[in-house]
């Protein structure tokens, strides 16, 4: 008797619901708590990206309306450096730039990005942050994802830049000791600057709690309009209409070659082009929530 090679096929996985993709986060916030340094690929699990789309992709097209420009000047392959400002109080715009690159991008590439130490300390932050892509920031993780050929997302701004009030917006703020251009001589890859116009407002910050954030391992609580007064609810992100644009690569000069200017002054000259890119595209608005 001959079986049909069919009847043994493995059936499709069906694809992620809403509901599974909130599944899915929460078995990431639940899960036991260990150092993602000591998994496999920093806890980096592609699929946890595809199994959350649904969270991400409502947020992205519904809630953010997000217009994503620049995609052509993401390489189809090879590493780059992807260089951003910060915002936002709770940090959506890293998660926006992530899922708007896999979902636009024609070879659905991955962004990995590095993050702030204290994403590692909150138990049910740690496997999401690892889950999606995220590393501890150090230069010998930079490096590791670079030479694998790894799209690479930093923002210099950091926590300063998270943690801006909201009438600092579109401010940018120091860019470090020009870090990231110290790692894009040394790797000998492409800088690719990209200005989020948007998230400055989702969660207006007056102000910050440090004391009582101290033992939830979190920086600050912040003061908004709607949060601590409205409890959970004022966590909720403003619905404003945003613009990410992903300008063009730019080539540094070598690691030793000064020739064409220090390492401070490149990184100034950076921040200097998201800044344009920024007040070009703030030019354009019309609304903050409307675009």
């Amino acid at each position: 008797m001959t079986r049909d090679p069919s009847a043994l096929a493995v059936p499709p996985s069906p694809p992620p619901t809403l509901r599974s993709a909130l599944g899915a986060l929460m078995d990431a916030m639940r899960a036991p708590r260990e150092d993602p340094a000591t998994l496999p690929d920093d806890g980096h699990q592609p699929h946890f990206l595809d199994a959350v789309a649904p969270i991400l992709d409502m947020l992205y097209r519904a809630y953010f309306r997000v217009d994503l420009h620049g995609i052509d000047h993401v390489p189809a392959s090879g590493p780059a450096l992807l260089v951003a400002n910060h915002s936002g109080g709770i940090p959506y715009d890293g998660a926006m730039l992530i899922h708007g690159i896999r979902r636009e991008h024609p070879a659905r590439r991955t962004l990995r990005t590095l993050v702030a130490n204290f994403a590692f300390q909150v138990p049910w932050m740690t496997h999401v942050v690892a889950r999606i892509g995220g590393v501890r920031a150090s230069t010998d993780n930079a490096m590791r994802l670079l030479n694998r050929g790894e799209l690479l997302g930093v923002f210099p701004e950091g926590l300063k830049g998270v943690g801006k009030h909201f009438r600092d917006r579109y401010r940018l703020s120091h860019f470090g000791r020009g870090g990231f251009v110290r790692l894009a001589r040394r790797a000998r890859v492409p800088v690719i600057p990209v200005a989020i116009v948007g998230a400055e407002e989702i969660h207006p910050l007056l102000g910050k709690l440090t004391t009582l954030a101290q033992p939830l391992g979190i920086p600050y609580i912040p003061i908004t309009p709607t949060f601590p007064w409205l409890g959970p609810l004022g966590l909720l992100p403003v619905p404003t209409k945003w613009t990410i644009h992903i300008g063009e690569p730019l080539m540094l000069p070598a690691e030793g070659d000064e020739s064409q200017g220090s390492t401070m002054e490149m990184a100034a000259r950076i921040r200097g082009r998201i800044d344009d890119m920024i007040a070009e595209r703030l030019s354009r608005r019309h609304s903050i929530l409307f675009g």
